[in-house]
């Protein structure tokens, strides 16, 4: 197992809110190995004392459930390095810092436009063997932009490491309950099929709004921020055909195989809206950062087909928004023939021909900060787990991640030159109109 890990962006908002607590839980319960290393790295020109005292604030957050001897033990363990992406040899002080010989795990946890110049860095930086290099998504803006970061990684890695395709989606215990309800023996086994479902829902959506990440969303999107990723890969445990064996590898061979039968949808079969102002919350476009011109979506829905004998007849709808009037954040089957009355803790009855499967409990604060989402908090200690031991259940591969931008490029270009109307909805409210 890896014992050494460098965590690029160390100060930012995704190893506060989850890493760091995700890393402190993992020593909690016995998951990292002994002598573990964390160098955490980012532009700011902080020493160990004062990075040791940002982990132990983000900690603090999590008191409730992570053990205090666990937050003092990352405290301790933390290390911390100025960066400048610019500067390949500040990235190569910080590979050094860590310490040993064995293998590194690198975690960019880093706005995506500064991927390419942190894989490069590493790469001059000469990474041991049996290294790893974790990615977060978007995995690229496009197709193009995928395969591109797809050979920069390669590069970095060569012969002696691999890059780690991070969807922290797949390690949420929600999306392993959907693979065990449609298993031989599973309680949804007998109705996973075409001949049973009209219809199937993956619905993200957020009553949480753009707020202080609004400069970084304008450059993403809805589709790029949670649809092209992160459902796109819940679509894959839904349709896929169940793997042969256990063994990882066939596991990412099904999902390629039903990412390939995933039609092009429709242009007419898609819906983009933005929020403007509702409550308490100002317009989309009036937020900081945001440059109205750009036209970024706030909700996005997306309608496919898939092309297989078992899903012949099936509308599979992707569909995530912010600012909205609840969170919803599920799966809905929607069946041909009414459905019995009684089913596990897992599965709720929406209506006689309707189940729901949820995919998270989260909960929200203010100032658009998410405080509890227990589902992703998890997940990233499934994430960092099979990081640092090898496994890449919570990831996906290279071509996986190629594939999924195939059936998505030609929507996003479509959007693009304004062949779908942008829709516009309150905050607050239920999302656009009927389409």
């Amino acid at each position: 197992m890896i014992a050494r890990l460098l965590l690029l962006g160390a100060t930012g908002d995704l190893a506060g809110r989850f890493l760091l607590p995700a890393l402190a839980a993992s020593l909690a319960a016995g998951r990292l190995p002994e002598g573990f290393a964390l160098v955490g790295a980012a532009e700011q020109d902080w020493d160990d004392a004062r990075f040791a005292g940002h982990v132990a604030a983000r900690l603090q957050e999590h008191a409730g459930d992570v053990p205090a001897a666990a937050r003092q033990a990352l405290v301790d363990a933390a290390r911390y390095r100025r960066v400048d992406l610019t500067t390949p040899g500040t990235v190569a002080d910080a590979v050094a810092a860590s310490g040993g010989s064995g293998p590194l795990a690198v975690y960019l946890a880093l706005p995506p436009v500064l991927f390419p110049a942190a894989v490069r860095a590493l790469g001059a930086a000469g990474l041991p063997p049996g290294s790893r290099i974790a990615v977060e998504k978007p995995f690229g803006r496009d197709l193009a932009d995928a395969r591109a970061l797809n050979a920069l990684l390669a590069q970095a890695t060569g012969d002696v490491g691999d890059a780690y395709r991070v969807d922290h989606f797949l390690g949420m215990p929600a999306v392993a309950t959907l693979a065990g309800l449609r298993r031989p023996g599973g309680v949804l086994a007998g109705r996973w099929s075409a001949e049973h479902l009209a219809r199937v829902d993956v619905v993200w959506e957020e009553t949480l709004d753009a707020g202080g990440r609004a400069g970084f969303y304008d450059r993403t999107g809805a589709v790029r921020d949670v649809l092209q990723n992160h459902l796109v890969q819940v679509l894959t445990v839904l349709a896929m055909e169940l793997p042969a064996t256990p063994a990882e590898a066939d596991l990412h061979r099904a999902r390629l195989d039903l990412l390939r039968s995933v039609r092009v949808p429709e242009v007419t079969a898609t819906r983009r809206a933005r929020y403007t102002a509702g409550g308490p919350v100002p317009a989309y476009v009036d937020a900081d950062g945001v440059d109205p011109a750009r036209c970024t979506e706030t909700f996005a829905e997306l309608e496919f087909a898939v092309d297989t004998p078992r899903w012949a007849g099936t509308r599979f709808v992707l569909r995530t928004g912010k600012a909205l009037a609840a969170d919803r954040k599920r799966v809905v089957l929607h069946l041909r023939a009414p459905a019995p009355d009684a089913w596990p803790p897992e599965v709720r009855r929406l209506a006689g021909d309707r189940l729901e499967v949820p995919l998270d409990g989260a909960r929200h604060a203010g100032a658009g900060v998410a405080v509890q989402a227990p589902g992703e908090r998890t997940a990233y200690v499934a994430v960092l787990t099979d990081l640092l031991s090898g496994s890449s259940r919570t990831a996906v591969s290279a071509a996986e991640a190629e594939e999924a931008w195939r059936f998505v490029d030609p929507v996003l270009r479509a959007w693009a030159a304004g062949e779908v109307p942008l829709e516009e909805y309150p905050a607050g409210s239920g999302g656009p109109g009927p389409g």
